[in-house]
């Protein structure tokens, strides 16, 4: 028959094991705890500024658009006082063929056309642009 100390010894070594594997994901429960709580911290504070930026007037915003925009970026609604920088340096390449002279006729204005919208244009072409 085992002794009543001994007994009491295993049990007290297993509750002392569980003891410290629940120390250990106490600790790393409150480690992603810490940065759940960071990241709800930025979202609330990002949320706050896009809240303030849409509450001001247009007034206010017209003077702070971008000087130049990247590729992808979307066309911004048409506001005085603001040139063609602000678009996508694909618009802008498209806003440069309209702006051709349009001087030449016909086939001619459609491939001086071509020719500024693209840089495979091949000047042995002879067809005639539709559109």
């Amino acid at each position: 028959m085992p002794s009543v100390i001994g007994l009491l010894e295993a049990r007290e070594k297993k509750v002392r094991e569980e003891v410290a594997r629940l120390r250990e994901e106490a600790e790393r429960i409150s480690a992603a705890l810490s940065a759940a709580e960071a990241q709800l911290d930025r979202l609330g504070q990002a949320r706050e500024t896009v809240t303030e930026v849409l509450a001001e007037p247009a007034t206010e915003q017209a003077g702070r658009v971008r000087v130049a925009a990247v590729t992808g970026s979307t066309v911004p609604h048409r506001v005085e006082g603001v040139d063609a920088a602000v678009l996508a340096p694909e618009y802008q390449r498209i806003l440069s063929v309209l702006a051709v002279p349009e001087a030449a006729a016909g086939c001619g204005r459609s491939r001086s056309r071509l020719h500024w919208a693209s840089r495979r244009f091949r000047p042995g072409w002879r067809g005639c642009a539709r559109g």
